[in-house]
């Protein structure tokens, strides 16, 4: 018999007593309805459950990590996880070039073969091949002070050149750096305008937050300064009102250098709490770069804090000298802002360019870092550059990019998990992908994909069908075989749709839209000077392969220019030349897959706006009425009913050192947030720990009778959260999952005259029924008058839409054009439209 992972008797979440052997050695694909129960098996049980077992192994025990509720499980190997929580890489200072170590490889090439002018005589000086005892590693390079530098006499004048070592090309060490930005290629200005209201005073309010305690403390830091250089100054006292150096005092703090110039003589007094007292904008400044990557940070200063470009190094990052240094005329950041792809051939071409002494310094670097490039362009990331930020890509680019690296790892008798690598991949590059999948599998490797791609569960060796529907509903195996015998099954609904019995029918087409909004003249990133027009009132697909310019136009371009006309977001949109049509739209809706929290404590419910009236619906309860209780009460993010050991999370944190960190179950309240007396106060039989258990489908029957809950959960139960736990933290929710969950808070929200909701892959995480679910949602949104544009690469999703924008023909610098607009049918006829070719097989 095959060897075989045995799960038995497994009762986490939703699964009901679950018996299933997973073969090993095979690519198994484990599928469903959302909230089946598959990440339950797969990353709560599989994953975590491997987890525990390596720590134990190792005689590491930690208090909270429990074995998860099942009788046995045989045959678990070591597991390595690739979700979409944990892919993307939040940090300003991380690309694709330094994550998958390609940039790292360029470095030492530039640092080795690398010519410059002289800084003496500007003659042109060749590589000097590095000096005896300079190492090629990450720690290698220059010395901060300049003085300790290695140097090597120019071929000209004679005099000496530093040499430049690889710390001298990285924007992240200081000998490589441009000084002005430290490397991130950006700077940022305080808006002092937005920062406090001139014409008020401290007391009355001109600085937003600046009240009691922040008040005292930063109010009487700035009067002690102020009474300190003899400046006439209360809390009273308007903004407007101050003197200049007043007014920069208030701004920059005690060590501005204007301020400085004018009190040479004194020295700057401490703060009540030690310190210099350094300013509004000075402080906003630094909060902001402590906070770099977090997007709940950067939405609240939006507008306070202003990016720019850096000035001096242009947003190359480096060093004046590090940008001069080139290789067959490219500078490290032309090389760097080449997609993947190009960089593969221009490296080809090198080599053979290349002396022979040159060559023989070159050969075992280009050998590498073709390979790994090779793995990148096989899981079809060619079209990125080594420049862009990690931040900017998706989760599944992400993954993918992890993916590669894997390939490259040469492991066996793995387990490797991944959630929905699909995730952002044009149907073109499906087979690319399961490609790398199955040559994880032939090394010896287990490989288990939670997808609904039907591509990818036809390809498997064996099919995983969890249902038969969510929530209370799933948890169970439906059918288990070769993908042709989970078709044949009578009760399956994946092998349904993988059969053709079953599929996601598209509505009646709209007639020709009368209004359109217009992009013109589009050039942002890789887009050519492109004019797009998108019908409103209409559902409208933005396709085209993976890099070809979509989120350049929908994102860069519209969103932007529409936030600043709408919002007065201060984020420079793209560059194009004009939108016409604006005046026909109300308001813009934007719902994208950026996290919808960082933190625990924030949730589903939370963030729907569905938490508040069921928080004010147990305060009026006669039980919490007779203690005084109100709706704060009932809130685990404030003191007063959530349980302090945690402050209300329900999870503490426990840093593991070399390992990743993990979160055990609060020991006090056992998880469930609230303290004893606040859980004394039911509604129906629950208390309010309970409710934050249930499914949006569970909530749904208990609230019906209350309309102001029931609303807000039927939406959710529309964008297809039926399934999802009130309470389920936010950090745990995939990128389709938070994008609905923002989809269920604006429907929530709808008024203010026409709205263009724009969205970015809605379908991600969605099994074909589910898609036809959200299909229905957004054609209610274009039937109330709204427009509705979708990036997407979900031919059923295509299918459906009045009107389709292909761009490509492919991705990076091959891409950017438009090379098809129309109705389905018109893209599907377009010769050179990839979209089309795809798009063919499922018209009449």
């Amino acid at each position: 018999m095959p060897p075989v992972i045995a799960i038995r008797g497994a009762r986490l979440h939703n699964l009901q007593g679950l018996d299933v052997d997973i073969p090993k050695n095979q690519l198994v694909v484990l599928t469903g309805l959302s909230g089946s129960g598959k990440s339950t098996l797969a990353f709560d049980i599989l994953y975590l459950e491997g987890a525990r077992q390596y720590l134990e192994a190792v005689n590491v025990l930690i208090f909270g990590l429990a074995r998860p509720p099942l009788e046995s499980i045989t045959g678990l190997a070591a597991t390595i996880s690739l979700n979409q929580q944990t892919s993307t890489n939040h940090s300003p200072r991380s690309t694709v070039g330094t994550t998958t170590d390609a940039y790292t490889y360029v470095r030492i090439l530039f640092a080795r073969l690398g010519r410059r002018p002289c800084p003496h005589c500007g003659g042109d000086v060749p590589p000097s091949f590095g000096l005896p005892g300079d190492e090629w590693d990450d720690d290698a390079g220059l010395s901060t002070d300049p003085d300790a530098a290695p140097t090597f006499p120019c071929p000209h004048c004679g005099r000496p050149v530093p040499e430049l070592g690889m710390a001298a090309f990285s924007f992240n060490k200081p000998e490589g750096a441009c000084p002005t930005c430290t490397g991130l290629g950006v700077v940022h200005t305080a808006n002092l305008a937005r920062l406090a209201d001139a014409e008020r005073s401290l007391a009355g309010g001109a600085v937003a937050g600046w009240a009691g305690p922040q008040l005292a403390y930063y109010g009487d830091s700035l009067l002690a300064a102020a009474r300190h250089y003899g400046l006439a100054l209360t809390l009273d006292t308007p903004i407007r009102d101050y003197s200049p150096a007043a007014r920069d005092l208030f701004y920059f703090g005690v060590d501005s250098p204007w301020f400085r110039r004018h009190f040479p003589d004194k020295e700057p007094p401490a703060t009540v709490r030690g310190g210099r007292f350094e300013g509004l904008a000075t402080a906003t400044l630094r909060r902001y770069g402590e906070h770099a990557g977090d997007e709940d940070y950067a939405a609240r200063m939006a507008g306070q804090v202003v990016e720019g470009v850096c000035p001096d190094c242009h947003g190359q990052r480096l060093r004046p000298e590090s940008r001069a240094v080139t290789i067959a005329g490219q500078t490290i950041m032309a090389v760097a802002a080449m997609s993947l792809a190009a960089l593969a051939a221009w490296l080809r071409d090198l080599l053979a360019a290349l002396s022979a002494d040159e060559r023989r310094i070159a050969a075992p670097l280009l050998e590498d870092l073709n390979a790994r490039l090779g793995r990148l362009l096989e899981v079809g990331v060619g079209y990125l550059t080594m420049a862009r930020a990690s931040a900017t890509l998706s989760a599944g680019e992400a993954q993918r990019l992890r993916l590669a690296s894997l390939v490259g790892s040469g492991l066996t008798g793995m387990l490797y998990i991944f959630d929905e690598p699909t995730v952002g991949l044009h149907p073109r590059d499906t087979e690319r992908l399961l490609r790398v999948l199955r040559r994880l599998r032939d090394l010896g490797n287990t490989v288990l994909v939670v997808e609904h791609d039907l591509d990818v569960i036809r390809a498997a060796d064996t099919v995983i069908d969890m249902g038969p529907g969510a929530g209370k509903h799933g948890g169970r195996v439906v059918a288990v075989g070769a993908p042709a015998e989970v078709a044949a099954h009578p009760t399956s609904l994946t092998g349904a749709y993988l059969a053709g019995r079953a599929a996601v029918a598209p509505p009646p087409r709209r007639p020709p839209a009368e209004r359109a909004l217009t992009i013109i003249g589009a050039r942002a990133h890789n887009l050519r000077d492109i004019t797009v027009r998108l019908p409103l009132g209409r559902l409208v697909a933005i396709t085209g392969v993976s890099g070809a310019g979509k989120s350049s136009l929908v994102f860069d371009i519209l969103d932007r220019a529409g936030r600043a006309r709408f919002y007065g977001a201060t984020d420079a949109p793209g560059e194009h030349d004009a939108i016409e049509g604006w005046e026909a739209i109300g308001k813009l809706v934007t719902i994208g897959q950026e996290p919808i929290g960082r933190r625990p404590r924030s949730n589903a419910a939370t963030y729907a706006e569905v938490f508040t009236p069921i928080r004010e619906l147990f305060a009026a309860q006669p039980e919490a009425k007779q203690r005084g209780f109100t709706a704060r009460r009932f809130s685990f993010n404030v003191p007063g009913g959530r349980c302090e050991r945690c402050e209300g999370a329900g999870v503490l944190p426990v840093t593991m050192h070399l390992l990743p960190p993990v979160e055990v179950r609060c020991p006090v309240c056992h998880g469930r947030r609230y303290d004893a007396a606040t859980l004394a106060v039911t509604y129906g039989g629950h208390d309010i720990a309970a409710v934050l258990e249930m499914t949006v489908e569970e909530a749904l029957a208990l609230f019906a009778g209350v309309p102001a809950v029931a609303a807000r959960l039927a939406v959710m139960a529309d964008v297809g959260l039926g399934y999802l736990p009130l309470g389920q933290p936010a950090t745990t929710l995939s990128g389709g999952e938070a994008q609905r969950v923002k989809l269920a808070r604006e429907l929530g929200r709808r008024g203010g005259g026409p709205a263009l909701y724009l969205l970015d892959e809605p379908t991600t995480g969605l099994h074909p029924a589910d898609t036809a679910r959200l299909l229905t949602v957004l054609n209610r949104l274009v039937d109330a008058g709204h427009s509705v544009v979708v990036v997407e690469h979900n031919l059923d999703v295509i299918r459906a839409a009045d009107w389709v924008i292909d761009l490509g023909p492919e991705g990076g610098a091959a891409g950017g054009d438009l090379i098809a607009a129309g109705t389905p049918e018109d893209v599907a006829a377009a010769p050179r439209s990839l979209t089309g070719a795809f798009l063919r097989p499922l018209l009449p």
